[in-house]
């Protein structure tokens, strides 16, 4: 990160807002921001994927269990619409295939991925793909339930809202597998009942789906959480 470059811009935009960046209590402010973006944006250019490989021991028969489950893990990132934080819990689950990889890692997996400018989807995604590549796993569940300062600060000023996305790869993103995998982290605390019924009934409706075999103009276009940030 370039430091001064960052302290720059900061003390421009105190200019550009009509204050005064020479105010006694202001004159440090260009620091502290700088201060809080190394820590915020520490994940740019850092390799996921080989924290999670290095994390990782071999199993052997009978030692790996069929899937592994660690939640109320806590995160933050920033929104890269409007550069405020989204903070909120993760539910990581994977299916172990040759190797296991320590819990511990799986944190630091996911906050290296979050320390970036990022979408709460984009996010889930590829801390996915990143445990699923790096430790070589039959399936990948990542669960994010997160508060945006996008919108509860700003625009609509919802205060109560979450957000709430799945991403899987895998036996886990098999509607089976899913199913399981999300029943077992719901019956943690992390997530809201109603969040986990949620989650379960658009399970339930994409294998009505997938039964009757209809096409995705039949089902219709659903608006995403994405979206209404990307328009507002």
């Amino acid at each position: 990160m370039d430091r001064a470059r960052v302290e720059a811009a900061v003390r421009e935009l105190l200019l550009a807002i009509g204050e005064d960046p020479d105010r006694p209590e202001l004159v440090r402010t260009p620091s502290r921001v700088a201060d809080s973006y190394s820590e915020f944006f520490a994940g740019i250019g850092t390799d996921a994927v080989r924290i999670a490989r290095d994390g990782t021991v071999h199993a052997e028969d009978g030692e790996r269990g069929q899937l592994v489950i660690v939640r109320d893990v806590r995160f933050r990132s920033v929104c890269e619409h409007h550069l405020l934080p989204f903070t909120g819990v993760a539910h990581l689950a994977y299916a172990p295939g040759e190797r296991l990889i320590g819990l511990s890692t799986l944190s630091r997996v996911l906050d290296a991925v979050a320390s970036r400018p990022q979408l709460q989807e984009r996010l889930g995604e590829q801390v996915a793909a990143t445990i699923a590549e790096g430790l070589g796993a039959a399936g990948v569940l990542v669960v994010l339930d997160a508060q945006h300062q996008c919108v509860t600060t700003r625009g609509e000023r919802q205060s109560g809202s979450t957000t709430v996305t799945v991403a899987a790869t895998g036996t886990l993103a098999e509607a089976a597998g899913r199913a399981e995998a999300i029943a077992l982290i719901g019956a943690g605390v992390g997530l809201r009942a109603a969040d986990m019924d949620d989650v379960a009934d658009r399970d339930a409706a994409d294998r009505d789906v997938a039964d009757r075999d209809v096409t995705d103009e039949d089902v219709g276009d659903v608006d995403t959480e994405a979206d209404h940030r990307a328009d507002a």
